[in-house]
C-alpha cells in the first residue's frame, strides 16, 4: 500500500512539473490575437486598401497644383508657298522646316469648389476603408476566441480523462489482486475494464476534436497545419452586467457595422455634392514661353516668344449627365439608410442574445459549483465506506466517475462564461485585441 501511495505521489508530481513546463511554452489569448491581426491576409489586404485610399486623396489634391510641361516639335510643310515681286525676286511666305520648343504653365485660379469637394469625397472614402479594417479585426477576434476556448476546454478535458484513467487502472490492479485472493469476482474486473475502454474512447474523441481546433488556429496564425500548439488557460473573472438598454446604447454607438453604414451615407451625400460642382466654371491662368522660327526676312532664325492669358470655362449643357447621376446617387443614399436600419436591428438581436447567453452561463457556473461540491463530498464518503467494506469497488468507481463528470461540467461552464463575456464585449463594439 505504501508503494502504491508513493507511486501516486510521484506520478502527480511528475505530471505537475510537466504541466508547469508546458505552461511556460504555451501561448496566451492576447498573443494569439496580436499575431492573427498582424499577419492574416485580409488584414494585409485592407492595409493595401488604406494605402490606395491615401493615394486617391493625394491625387484629388493635385487639382490645386499647376500643370507644367515642356513641348517641342519639328514640322516639315510641303508644298512651299512663294510670292514674287517684279524687280525684288521671290519671297517664301512661311518656313517649310518648322522648329519649336516651349515651357507651358497652367494653373487653376478658382474652380468654385470643384477640387475641394473631390478631396472631401476621397477623405470620406478613406474613412470607410478604416472602418472596414475595424470590422475585420472584430470578426477575426470573435473567431479566435471561439477556437481558443474550445482548445482550452479540450486540453483540460484530456487532463481530466487522464486522471480518470489513472484512477480506473489503479482500481483494476486492486480488483485483480482481490480476485486472486477470492474476495472479488470476474464481473468486477470486466466492469472496470469496460469503463477503462469507454474512457479511452472518450479521450480519443477529445484528442481528435483538439487536433481539428489546433489546425484551425494554425490556419489563422499562418502556420503549418501540423504545428503543435498549447494555449494558456485564461478564464475571465465574473463581472457585473449592465441593463439591456445601457448595453444597446453602447453597442449602437460603438459597433463598426453602425459606423460603416453611417459612413456609407456620408460618402453618398458627399458624392451628391461633388456631382453638383462638376459643371461649375473654371478660371485658369495660362503661360507659355520658348523659341520658334522667326518671320520675314529671316524665317529660319529662332526667336524667343511668350504668351500669357487667363481663361474661363463655363459648361452650358452636358446632355443631362449630371441630372441623372444625381438621381442615381440619391437612390444610393436611401438604400444606405435602409442598410443602417438593418445593421441596427441585427446589432440589437446580437446584444440581447449574447446577454442571455452570459446570464445563462453564469447560472450554470453556480449550479456546476454546487454539483462539484456535492460530487466531491460524495466521493469522500464513498472512499470511507469502501474502506469500511460497506460498498463495493464498483460503487466507488461510480462515485469517482461522477466527480470527473462534475469536474468537466464545472470547467465547461467557466469556459462558456469566459467565451460569452468576450463575445458580448465584441457585440458592444469593444476592442479585445
Amino acid at each position: 500500500m505504501k508503494r502504491i501511495r508513493f507511486f501516486i505521489i510521484y506520478t502527480g508530481l511528475a505530471f505537475a512539473c510537466s504541466t508547469v513546463s508546458a505552461q511556460s511554452d504555451s501561448i496566451s489569448l492576447n498573443g494569439i490575437l496580436k499575431q492573427v491581426i498582424s499577419n492574416y491576409p485580409s488584414m494585409r489586404k485592407v492595409q493595401q486598401d488604406i494605402n490606395s485610399a491615401n493615394a486617391r486623396v493625394a491625387y484629388a489634391k493635385t487639382g490645386y497644383l499647376p500643370d507644367v510641361s515642356i513641348n517641342s516639335y519639328y514640322t516639315h510643310i510641303a508644298p512651299s508657298s512663294f510670292m514674287s515681286f517684279p524687280g525684288f525676286g521671290s519671297f517664301e511666305l512661311y518656313p517649310t522646316e518648322n522648329y519649336s520648343a516651349s515651357l507651358d504653365y497652367r494653373q487653376t485660379i478658382y474652380d468654385f469648389g470643384k477640387t475641394s469637394k473631390s478631396v472631401d469625397l476621397e477623405k470620406e472614402n478613406r474613412e470607410l476603408v478604416n472602418i472596414t479594417s475595424s470590422q475585420i479585426k472584430q470578426k477575426l477576434s470573435s473567431g479566435v476566441v471561439s477556437i481558443y476556448y474550445a482548445i482550452v476546454y479540450l486540453q483540460e478535458a484530456v487532463k481530466i480523462k487522464d486522471e480518470e484513467l489513472r484512477t480506473l487502472k489503479e482500481h483494476l490492479s486492486f480488483v485483480e489482486k482481490k480476485k486472486i485472493t477470492g474476495s472479488a469476482t470476474q464481473y468486477e474486473v470486466l466492469t472496470t475494464q469496460v469503463r477503462i475502454s469507454t474512457t479511452e474512447n472518450q479521450k480519443t474523441d477529445l484528442l481528435n476534436a483538439l487536433k481539428v481546433q489546433v489546425c484551425q488556429l494554425n490556419s489563422l496564425l499562418g502556420q503549418p497545419e501540423k504545428t503543435t500548439l498549447l494555449v494558456k488557460k485564461e478564464l475571465q473573472s465574473i463581472q457585473g452586467i449592465s441593463s439591456t438598454d445601457s448595453l444597446l446604447n453602447q453597442a449602437l454607438k460603438a459597433r463598426p457595422e453602425m459606423k460603416f453604414a453611417q459612413q456609407k451615407i456620408a460618402v453618398s451625400e458627399m458624392k451628391y455634392k461633388t456631382i453638383g460642382t462638376q459643371n461649375n466654371p473654371v478660371l485658369s491662368f495660362n503661360a507659355s514661353g520658348g523659341i520658334k522660327d522667326s518671320y520675314e526676312p529671316d524665317l529660319y532664325k529662332g526667336i524667343w516668344n511668350y504668351a500669357v492669358g487667363v481663361g474661363l470655362k463655363i459648361p452650358l449643357f452636358d446632355a443631362n449627365k449630371t441630372k441623372y447621376t444625381k438621381v442615381q446617387v440619391k437612390a444610393d443614399i436611401e438604400s444606405n439608410k435602409e442598410d443602417l436600419e438593418l445593421a441596427r436591428r441585427s446589432i440589437v438581436n446580437e446584444v440581447v442574445e449574447e446577454q442571455a447567453n452570459l446570464h445563462s452561463s453564469l447560472e450554470k457556473i453556480q449550479q456546476s459549483e454546487l454539483q462539484h461540491r456535492q460530487a466531491k463530498e460524495a466521493y469522500g464518503l464513498a472512499e470511507t465506506s469502501f474502506k469500511s467494506g460497506v460498498i463495493t469497488n464498483l460503487e466507488l468507481l461510480d462515485s469517482s466517475t461522477s466527480l470527473s463528470e462534475a469536474d468537466l461540467s464545472l470547467l465547461k461552464s467557466k469556459i462558456d462564461y469566459s467565451l460569452n463575456l468576450l463575445k458580448i464585449k465584441i457585440a458592444l463594439g469593444q476592442d479585445i485585441y
